[in-house]
């Protein structure tokens, strides 16, 4: 599944649901996601992780479909031609500005 098919299938399943929520309101629960991510890492299986990850995809594909953000063009723009830093690929910028 690409990032627009994300998008578009988290749109058909919740698009009603999320525009009633509004942006607030599901950055909260995207927050949520993130925080059970978090646990998961530090504790989890490895399906419960795969799970926690999905979550918390959808809910930033949710995020992107509230705020009119296409993620694929967004990553295109932001990475497309390599780090946004320094253009290459891999990365060659100095470790002490990208941690």
């Amino acid at each position: 599944m690409t990032l627009l098919q994300l998008q578009q299938r988290i749109r058909d399943l919740y698009g009603e649901k999320d525009a009633r929520r509004g942006i607030e309101g599901t950055f909260m629960w995207f927050m949520e996601e993130v925080g059970e991510l978090s646990a998961a890492l530090r504790s989890g299986t490895h399906e419960e992780r795969e799970l926690e990850f999905a979550d918390v995809l959808a809910w930033l594909a949710t995020l992107a479909n509230c705020s009119g953000v296409d993620l694929t063009e967004a990553i295109r723009k932001k990475y497309g031609t390599g780090c946004p830093g320094c253009n290459n690929v891999p990365c060659t910028c100095n470790i002490q500005y990208k941690p």
